[in-house]
Order: C-alpha cells, then structure tokens, then sequence
C-alpha cells in the first residue's frame, strides 16, 4: 500500500507542482472571461442613459428597486447617495471585469467582484423578490439555481484570482504585482 501511495504521490505531485505556478491563476481569468465578462458588460449597458455619463431609469430600477417604486419610478426623488451609488455600481460592471480580464490589479478587481456579487445577490433576493426556485439551496439534488449554485461557482473563481493574483499572462506580473 505504501508503494502505491508513494507512486500516486510522485506522479500526481510532480504534475501539480508544474501546474501550481500558472494553471489556476490563468484557468480563472479565461472561466471569468468565458462565462461572465460579458454578462456583467451587458448588464452595465443597460444602465447607461443616452450618454456614458448618465445613467438611465434602469440603473435605478434594478438597484434600488423598492425605493424606486415606492418614488413612483421618478429619479428626481431620488437622494445624492442613491445615484452616486447608481454611478457607482454601474461603473463598477465595467472597471472590474475589464481589470480582470486584462490582469490589472487582480487581486483587488477580484474583492470588488465579490462585494459586488454580495450587493447583487442581496438585492436580487430582497429587492427583486427571487422565487425559491430562483435562490435555489446547497446540498441538494438540483445543480443549477440561479443564486445559491451559480454564484457559488463565481465566488470560488474570484477568490482563486483574490488568492493567486493574475497568473504570469497578466498585467499585473509585467509591472511587478503578485
């Protein structure tokens, strides 16, 4: 047993310890990019106004929106903090993401993302009244809600980019950053 331990050990070690270097680093980024770059992309378009320096009803209307029906959808009504945090938010869909994408302050994109996925998921839930289906639960037979499941995936990616910073195909390791 010891002998067959011992094999398993050298192999699979010696592979991992090729991989540990680069493999997470960069498998993270390209999943981000593949699976949720341009969704979070779209989703900051459909906050802009006529202009990229204003935002439009529906910034308002998917961040704060039970202040914004209580209003009557006016975002004249609306107090300061609520559209810095509009201005804030939807800049934030694009900055983010881009920084990831490019590799540029990794580790800091990658925190702001999971600040950012904790806001949305609050708001969803509470703001937007997800159904249970929706939410979904953990340790259960049905993989792919929406909420629990899917952003769960999101958050152990972010987290590998948080942990390991961009990986050698990054910007961060040309100017020096880890």
């Amino acid at each position: 047993m010891k002998a067959i331990l011992n094999l398993h050990n050298t192999i699979l070690g010696g592979i991992a310890g090729k991989l540990e270097p680069w493999f997470l680093p960069t498998l993270a980024r390209f999943t981000f990019a593949a699976t949720l770059l341009v969704y979070f992309w779209n989703s900051a378009t459909l906050k802009l106004g006529d202009g990229i320096f204003d935002i439009s009803f529906n910034a308002y209307a998917q961040i704060f929106p039970v202040t914004f029906e209580a209003l009557d959808y006016d975002p004249d009504q609306l107090s300061l903090l609520h559209k810095l945090v509009a201005y804030a938010g939807t800049y934030a869909e694009f900055i983010l993401p881009a920084l990831l994408l490019i590799g540029l302050f990794t580790r800091l994109a990658a925190l702001g993302m999971v600040g950012f996925v904790a806001v949305q998921t609050f708001v969803d839930i509470t703001g937007h009244h997800a159904d249970e289906t929706t939410i979904g639960a953990w340790f259960e037979r049905i993989p792919d809600s929406l909420i629990m499941d899917q952003r769960l995936f999101w958050f152990a990616i972010l987290m590998v980019l948080f942990s390991r910073g961009g990986g050698p195909l990054s910007v961060d390791r040309l100017i020096g950053l880890k």
